[in-house]
């Protein structure tokens, strides 16, 4: 049987505490706008999909969210000087880019079969431009094991510069924008199949982000992205 997931109560205390210091950072630096929140199916486990142009997207989201979730982040974010405190507080899943892990997958699988939400980044890393990268597949897949529905997170405003604008006194806008959660069908198949259908469901998240984005955002999906009727 599979060890439920828990986090321990010191734990949970320093993710709250950081959470509401980053939040009195991100209120008093830039103005923070959030639409959507209706959609979070808070207490429930759910994949949370966000595009992901600079360093400002995770502690952005990690600290605005109804609930604490969990995160995948890149094994050399903890090694940065000032981005890796977040993650070295928080506490993440570390995943090396481009590397099958095992570990990593059961233990985001763990997460997500003990009733928590985990934050993915489909694009496998930043792009630093606001136009989106392709999806990975692994996403789809992650997805697909744990039978938990995806939740797009549209994020805007977040660029390179921010800090630099902000520090400036010129408060830029950063806006997280949250669509309804929705269900991947069983993937089926084999092989090459399999491959191509996690990544066609892996583009459809993209895509549903990119619907809630300006044309800049859409980077390779443009020309692709369709409107996506409230249910």
């Amino acid at each position: 049987m599979t060890e439920v997931f828990t986090v321990s109560r010191v734990q949970t205390l320093k993710r709250r505490v950081l959470r509401m210091v980053i939040q009195v950072i991100f209120k008093l630096l830039f103005k923070v706008k959030i639409s959507g929140l209706e959609h979070v199916p808070v207490g429930e486990a759910y994949v949370i999909a966000s595009n992901h142009v600079s360093h400002y997207e995770p502690p952005l989201l990690m600290s605005f969210w109804p609930e604490i979730p969990e995160a995948l982040a890149g094994h050399d974010v903890w090694d940065r000087r000032y981005t890796g405190i977040f993650p070295r507080i928080f506490g993440a899943i570390p995943v090396r880019r481009g590397e099958y892990d095992r570990q990593v997958i059961e233990t985001t699988i763990n997460v997500l079969t003990s009733g928590r939400p985990v934050l993915i980044a489909p694009e496998g890393g930043r792009s630093n431009t606001p136009g989106m990268r392709r999806a990975k597949p692994g996403i789809a897949y992650l997805i697909d094991r744990a039978k938990v529905p995806v939740l797009p997170v549209a994020i805007l405003g977040t660029r390179n510069d921010s800090l630099n604008q902000a520090l400036k006194f010129k408060r830029p806008v950063l806006e997280m924008r949250i669509g309804e959660p929705f269900i991947i069908p069983e993937i089926g198949g084999k092989g090459e199949e399999r491959r191509e259908a996690r990544q066609r469901w892996a583009d459809e998240i993209m895509l549903r982000i990119a619907s809630m984005l300006p044309e800049e955002y859409h980077g390779v999906y443009a020309g692709q992205v369709k409107s996506y009727p409230e249910s």
